[in-house]
């Protein structure tokens, strides 16, 4: 039998009287490509969260790879393979794009990090960060601020930074957010590439990026899933392609 990389079953999480998500069910097997869609408010981000760590739910339960993480902290989710990029670019804006990638890199390493050996002294570190920053489009800005990066190409060294840590499942939080046109193709064609092993979770509003990615599709509204399965039959429902596609 598959094994799932994340299965979630039951889960609630309220916010006083405010239930963010309401007894969701959801079972991703491990390689799959899965995009969450919905309107703004419908429990999206916040199942996420709760998926990743950052909060607890207030009833259901989380599985990472079969294992029970319901009350597992953060950084131990991470450890087992969780990989995560936000709404809001979240970079050192001060360093240089290899030297972001080297901290991500060496954050998961067995190497400790010492001040005083220059990054050239972390020859295999300097190797995986170049592997990913090729991957991701951004070789020939490897030594350059990252303040001077237009946007998507912010997004693209956050795909890096998240592929860095080696996850098992990439959680992708609006990566599209922001971008033009052509910046939105881009981020979707480096998500395309992505290995096959890794198992993506993508919320996204662009309908034609979700869509286009997606192997499955689980709909929310008002924190409850009212709908899952693949792109044509997600277009094809006219309840959702009402009151969530438009003319996709």
């Amino acid at each position: 039998m598959d094994q799932n990389a994340v299965e979630v079953a039951g889960l609630t999480k309220a916010f006083g009287g405010v239930r963010a998500v309401e007894k969701v069910s959801m079972k991703v097997p491990v390689g799959q490509r899965r995009a969450l869609i919905g309107p703004n408010g419908a429990g999206k981000t916040t199942l996420f969260n709760c998926i990743t760590g950052t909060f607890f739910p207030t009833s259901g339960k989380i599985f990472l790879f079969g294992k029970d993480v319901t009350r597992l902290a953060e950084h131990r989710r991470t450890a087992m393979g969780i990989g995560r990029t936000y709404q809001i670019t979240n970079v050192f804006h001060d360093l240089t794009v290899l030297e972001n990638l080297i901290l991500a890199v060496q954050g998961n390493s067995r190497q400790k990090w010492v001040m005083h050996r220059p990054v050239s002294a972390f020859s295999g570190s300097l190797k995986r960060a170049g592997k990913e920053l090729d991957r991701v489009g951004l070789t020939d800005r490897t030594h350059d601020s990252v303040q001077h990066l237009s946007y998507g190409e912010r997004r693209q060294l956050e795909l890096a930074l998240a592929l860095a840590s080696r996850p098992r499942v990439l959680f992708l939080d609006e990566p599209c957010s922001g971008l033009s046109p052509g910046e939105r193709q881009r981020i979707a064609e480096i998500i395309r590439e992505f290995p096959q092993d890794i198992t993506v979770i993508l919320i996204e509003h662009d309908m034609s990026i979700a869509l286009g990615l997606a192997d499955q599709v689980a709909v929310l509204h008002r924190g409850s899933i009212i709908l899952e399965g693949t792109p044509d039959e997600v277009r094809a429902n006219p309840e959702v392609r009402e009151v969530y596609l438009g003319k996709v």
